[in-house]
């Protein structure tokens, strides 16, 4: 499978993004999928993930509240809602998937093994 991550910007303090994670090659189904982040000068960290049914999902204390992930199988798509964004969202967010029928999602980066290219984000203040 093949991921694309899309929907980056410039946006003000306080502003809203829609960023999404289209999945080509393959269907979505049964993978659980993540949004992962990276500010320059800094280590890639986890913002959330959802599993394959979208029933768990999890989101990192720096974005609960702010950001949810969702996801449409249908469309091959998983959705990353950031609102109330702050400057120090400011970072390359990228998608990963990793192929499970479990209802599991991680946090660890290294347990994805597919990954799409990311998409800038910019916070002004």
């Amino acid at each position: 499978v093949q991921l694309q991550a899309f929907g980056g910007g410039l946006v003000q303090a306080g502003g809203s993004l829609r960023l999404s994670c289209a999945a080509s090659g393959s269907t979505f189904n049964y993978y659980y999928v993540g949004w992962f982040r990276q500010a320059p000068g800094k280590v890639r960290e986890f913002v959330a993930s959802i599993s394959w049914n979208g029933r768990n999902t999890v989101h990192a204390d720096s974005v609960k509240g702010r950001f949810t992930i969702s996801r449409d199988n249908a469309k091959n798509t998983v959705n990353l809602q950031m609102n109330s964004l702050k400057p120090e969202d400011t970072a390359v967010y990228y998608c990963a998937g990793y192929y499970s029928r479990s209802y599991y999602t991680s946090t660890n980066e290294h347990e994805y093994n597919y990954w799409g290219q990311g998409t800038l984000v910019t916070v002004s203040s």
